[in-house]
């Protein structure tokens, strides 16, 4: 497990779509069928790192909070199974159920997906508005594994709050640190 940061995507950037099969049910979501009316995460986790494990509850008590008020909420897990079978469509089917996530666990097989974002690890965090522009990107909070800070999801809590209330999101963000997305090797 390498300790990595988001490569911090430019604020602004249009929401790369894409078309990934959900591990949960198979069907297939394109960013337009995730998209809430205003504003959407992605979220690239993965059901290995202790990072993202880390967080797994907070990541399902933030869409359950948010998701009610008109946000979108995906993961996608874009690491190579082949060499890291933990993370498999299967075993993301299972995690997505133990969590309770009420959002669809997306499969990224070829890894363009996570390219497109400019995602380096897990969990990676983009909030994009209802105009599909970032205006977020990074950690979720301070917490990590063993740093003894609560899990409450502050950062980007208070960045979709300032969507809700129309309010300037500070630029000043801070990168998620985690694994290193599990790139396959060519």
């Amino acid at each position: 497990m390498a300790r990595t940061p988001s490569n911090m995507l430019d604020l602004g950037t249009k929401a790369p779509n894409f078309t990934l099969p959900n591990a949960v049910d198979a069907k297939v979501y394109s960013f337009s069928d995730v998209q809430g009316k205003r504003g959407t995460v992605v979220m690239f986790i993965c059901n290995h790192c202790p990072y993202v494990m880390h967080v797994f509850d907070g990541i399902a008590s933030l869409a359950n909070d948010y998701m009610k008020q008109g946000f979108g909420f995906v993961a996608i897990s874009s690491n190579d199974v082949e060499n890291y079978p933990d993370d498999s469509p299967e075993l993301m089917k299972k995690t997505a159920e133990e969590q309770g996530f009420n959002f669809p666990y997306l499969y990224d097989e070829s890894q363009d997906v996570a390219k497109a974002y400019d995602a380096a690890c897990t969990p990676d965090f983009y909030l994009f508005n209802a105009e599909m522009s970032l205006v977020y990107r990074g950690q979720m909070d301070n917490s990590r594994p063993k740093n003894n800070i609560p899990v409450t999801g502050n950062d980007l809590r208070a960045a979709l709050d300032a969507l809700l209330t129309g309010t300037p999101i500070d630029s000043l963000q801070k990168p998620s640190l985690g694994c290193n997305i599990k790139w396959k090797v060519s």
